[in-house]
């Protein structure tokens, strides 16, 4: 009795202490999400239109058709050189404005491969070495072949949603006829709540351009599993969304999550595996927008196990993933495998694969928020020695700093840091020290003063700078998407300008998923805009990898012949180019 109370009182206990679900957003209430998870399965709405077929030496262009609304959307499909891989595009014809596409995750452009076309009535099948893809016109669904062996296929189930961008829909005048009202009506029919604004708790989403979600989906027909769409607190292997929401991808300060969950963590990473016993596959779902992917898995439940039994019928629908995302084009790789580590190949060959991590990297880190002083960081660092305990390197959290206020020192709890990196550098250890994104509006602070003066914070609709609040209470954000500010934050790290921190110092970028207190679900609102005029909805989850690409590049120009080690909690693919994740902040 006493060991079943006690149990009791552990999980009240850990229900209490985890993440408060209401400050994140369910399927339910982001209305992208409700509009392509009620778009129903094997009622495909697209379809090659003909006569407009584009063959070239590495790839093919075609338009597609939405059959309802008659929009007009382009194809293209490539082989890449690197082998066994599939490039598959589509986006608007004529768009009223550039839809975002992501340039910055891969690590150079890849190559297309020579191809071969033989076209059919109904189909045509794209040839390269020993893979084929097999694209039939209507309903539009390509199938991708490795050796002959089905391996991919995409839009099997037609679940393939492109919201084109159209102008807002003004109110028919007070007494317009019924032709007028309906010529509104055709014009938007997408009229449900959420599509044109929506509202969150207390924070309201303008939603400038209205609705622009895109989706399709892919099938494994050789798998047993599926895996991948770091980062999760859940189990390796995904498991069914059935009744369930979708695995969610939408960089977000989630401190104190919860395990078995597919809720959002600080992460983004949309590449999903399919393994089997015979061939692995994959596909790269090239996005940045806040996405949501549903898994079907084979049903193992006692009623289709009986339907089987008596049908005599060991068979069940493929495994397969739905991807959903708000904004931007479709943009997806297809990696044929076949083997498990032929698909991480293939992954790695676009995005890139990690350095080789020096070796004090691998040993024993010391870590706490925070160290009060320069005394403290000696006491810890002698106990060490004290106690016969290795350890390489200590890192400093954000009270190291003038009032949070990065590029500084409280020059009172660190009178003296270049001598204080220096006594953990004599004894065979480094220091790591922490610079956030969040930026300290304050006119003391040199940092703040030159993003005002030029114009380098991210913009509110109405063109003023954003204002957010987090450590340093009002803070704003710089823009890493512009490269005159990704080249400002580098030279921040050299010698001249950062002149109380040795070349043995590394760096530590956390909060960048954005973290804003006030923020709607702990970040930025999705309406701020960015360089290029892209909203933050569009480039949210590579926010983070912008940001760690300028540190990168300080402590290169820093010093050439030394290896950066950057850590980071925000990332997206190609993340591990540039720096090494953690987890983020947990109750252990």
């Amino acid at each position: 009795m006493r060991l079943a109370i006690f149990l009791l009182i552990l999980c009240i206990f850990e229900y209490a202490v985890s993440v408060d679900h209401t400050n994140f957003k369910t399927c339910e209430q982001s209305s992208f999400c409700r509009r392509c998870r009620n778009v129903k399965p094997d009622n495909p709405k697209f379809a090659l239109v003909p006569g407009t077929l584009n063959t070239y030496s590495d790839s093919i262009t075609a338009e597609l058709q939405h059959k309802d609304n008659k929009h007009i959307f382009t194809l293209k499909i490539e082989a890449l050189e690197l082998g066994n891989t599939f490039r598959l595009l589509v986006d608007e014809k004529n768009p009223l404005k550039p839809r975002y596409r992501v340039t910055d995750a891969l690590k150079s452009a890849p190559k297309p491969g020579s191809i071969k076309v033989q076209e059919g009535e109904s189909e045509f099948t794209i040839t390269s070495g020993p893979n084929k893809a097999v694209v039939k016109a209507d309903p539009f669904r390509v199938d991708f072949y490795q050796n002959d062996v089905l391996t991919v296929s995409v839009n099997a189930k037609g679940l393939m949603t492109f919201e084109y961008l159209r102008p807002k829909p003004q109110q028919p005048a007070e007494g317009a006829n019924d032709a007028a009202a309906n010529e509104v009506k055709e014009a938007d029919e997408i009229t449900e709540a959420g599509a044109w604004e929506e509202n969150f708790k207390s924070h309201h989403d303008s939603k400038p351009y209205g609705p622009e979600a895109i989706a399709l989906d892919f099938t494994f027909p050789e798998a047993e599993v599926l895996f991948g769409l770091p980062e999760h607190a859940d189990s390796f292997v995904l498991k069914s969304t059935s009744g369930t929401d979708p695995y969610r991808l939408y960089n977000t300060d989630v401190f104190e999550y919860i395990l078995d969950s597919k809720m959002a963590l600080y992460g983004s990473v949309p590449v999903l595996y399919g393994h089997g016993t015979q061939r692995t596959a994959g596909v790269y779902w090239q996005n940045a927008a806040e996405t949501w992917v549903d898994i079907y898995t084979a049903e193992k439940n006692v009623v289709s196990s009986i339907v089987n039994f008596v049908s005599g019928s060991r068979k069940s629908d493929p495994l397969a993933a739905h991807f959903m995302s708000e904004s931007g084009i479709i943009d997806v790789f297809v990696l044929l495998g076949p083997t498990p580590l032929d698909a991480f190949k293939q992954y790695t060959a676009l995005t890139g694969s990690a350095p080789l991590p020096q070796m004090w990297m691998l040993a024993y880190h010391q870590s706490r928020w925070n160290y009060n002083n320069e005394g403290d960081v000696a006491e810890v660092s002698a106990k060490f020695d004290e106690y016969d305990i290795p350890m390489d390197t200590l890192w400093l959290d954000i009270e190291h700093t003038d009032g949070k206020r990065y590029f500084t020192w409280d020059q009172f709890k660190f009178p003296n840091p270049l001598g204080m990196i220096q006594n953990l550098t004599a004894v065979g250890r480094h220091l790591v020290i922490i610079v956030d994104p969040h930026i300290k509006r304050d006119t003391h602070y040199f940092f703040h003063n030159d993003c005002t003066e030029r114009g380098y914070y991210v913009k509110t609709p109405e063109g003023n700078d954003y204002e957010g609040w987090c450590w340093p209470g009002a803070a704003s954000y710089a823009d890493v998407f512009n490269p005159a500010v990704r080249a400002y934050y580098a030279t921040q790290y050299l010698p001249s300008n950062f002149k109380t921190i040795s070349t043995d110092v590394m760096i530590w970028n956390d909060m960048n998923e954005p973290s804003v207190f006030n923020g709607p679900e702990v970040t930025m609102p999705k309406d701020m805009v960015h360089y290029g005029n892209w909203e933050h909805r569009d480039v949210h989850n590579i926010y983070g990898h912008m940001y760690v690409l300028p540190t990168f590049e300080g402590l290169i120009g820093r010093d050439p012949n030394q290896r950066p080690f950057i850590l980071t909690r925000s990332h997206f693919a190609g993340t591990q180019r540039y720096a090494a994740v953690w987890t983020g902040d947990n109750m252990a």
